[in-house]
């Protein structure tokens, strides 16, 4: 077997050091937050270039949160790409504002700028630019363009964490939402997330709405949630930061190796917008017809393969009230048609990789 993902190798590589931080966390029954959360959310807000990390339950919260932060109100328009996990849109409609979709870059994957800025109305009061499969979106183009304006960028950074796009990572920009669900680059051992900003303001709202509105027990300011970071999940979350530099260098070079491999098949490679250095959270490529048996073929010989994602958010029955049609947003669905997450993950070796290239040559020809 080849999975997709290798969590067990993941862990391995971190269960000792994973055993004594739970094992202080027991000792101290500091569950919920503590030192172990505080010591992670500096120590990865400085790995990501920015003021602020505030750890929440999940990466959908963070996105929910962000929004919240931003000023984002019930009636008001956020507009995000159309090919995009379900849950950036869900985070949307949670604020109760009206999901607005937009188109990809065909080459890229990464959200329209130009499509996005023209989808902007008086009613707009944000923009979630997606970093999708490990590379960033042009945040930098958006927040130009959108400088003076009530309307602000959120950017959903669940699959980027360590991209940098001119030397910058997500929320360096403003703000960021990121998830660390187990199969991330930064992964923990269950549900956790967190949000980036540059601002005080941001990071203190956040926090506050995430405690139950307040940010001292049994005093609350606004009406929040409880979405907090538990110390467990911080304990996972150190430990692999302080590997992620090496996890990420070594995806570049199955990455390399990936693009050396297929250049003779007829597939699509990723592409890299420039100015941005990828993290590879998924190597995923387009099959010129038959993807579907190409993918159970694949899965046949025990290779994990994937799609990331077979339905785009407006063709999704729990968006159908959006009043989309198919055929509106053409380049997100033909790619959703098209594409294929081949294996990737830190500890992937070469044979690996060259047996799966071998037996996706057999499917596509």
């Amino acid at each position: 077997m080849i999975p997709l993902v290798d969590l067990q190798a993941a862990h391995v590589e971190v269960a000792e050091e994973i055993e004594l931080g739970f094992k202080r966390i027991l000792a101290n029954t500091a569950f919920i937050g503590g030192d172990e959360v505080a010591a992670f959310e500096r120590e990865f807000a400085a790995f990501s270039g920015v003021a602020h990390c505030v750890g929440v339950a999940n990466g959908t919260d963070a996105l929910e949160l962000a929004l919240r932060a931003a000023g984002v109100c019930a009636g008001d328009e956020v507009i995000l790409p159309a090919n995009t996990f379900i849950a950036t849109a869900e985070a949307v409609a949670r604020v109760g504002a009206r999901v607005v979709l937009v188109d990809m870059d065909p080459a890229t994957y990464l959200i329209d700028v130009d499509a996005a800025l023209a989808a902007v109305t008086p009613a707009t009061r944000a923009v979630v630019p997606v970093h999708l499969y490990g590379q960033l979106a042009p945040v930098e183009r958006l927040t130009e363009a959108l400088a003076g304006t009530p309307v602000t960028v959120v950017e959903d950074a669940a699959q980027c964490q360590g991209a940098t796009r001119h030397g910058r990572g997500a929320g360096s920009w403003g703000i960021a939402a990121t998830s660390f669900y187990p199969g991330k680059n930064l992964g923990a051992y269950g549900d956790a997330g967190a949000v980036l900003s540059t601002d005080p303001e941001v990071a203190t709202t956040v926090r506050m709405l995430a405690n139950h509105g307040g940010l001292a027990k049994y005093e609350h300011q606004v009406i929040g949630c409880n979405s907090r970071l538990d110390g467990l999940q911080a304990v996972v979350l150190r430990a692999k930061l302080a590997r992620l530099t090496a996890g990420n260098a070594a995806r570049r070079a199955a990455t390399a190796r990936y693009d050396a491999l297929l250049g003779s098949l007829d597939v699509v490679r990723p592409a890299v917008l420039p100015g941005n250095e990828p993290v590879w959270h998924l190597y995923v490529i387009q099959v010129p017809a038959r993807r579907d048996e190409v993918l159970a073929t694949l899965n046949r010989a025990g290779i994990g393969a994937g799609i990331h994602y077979p339905v785009p958010v407006h063709l999704t029955p729990a968006f159908a009230g959006l009043g989309y049609r198919p055929g509106d947003f053409p380049h997100a669905e033909a790619a959703a048609q098209r594409i294929l997450s081949l294996p990737l993950f830190p500890q992937i070796r070469a044979e690996q990789q060259e047996r799966v290239v071998e037996v996706l040559a057999r499917g596509i020809a």
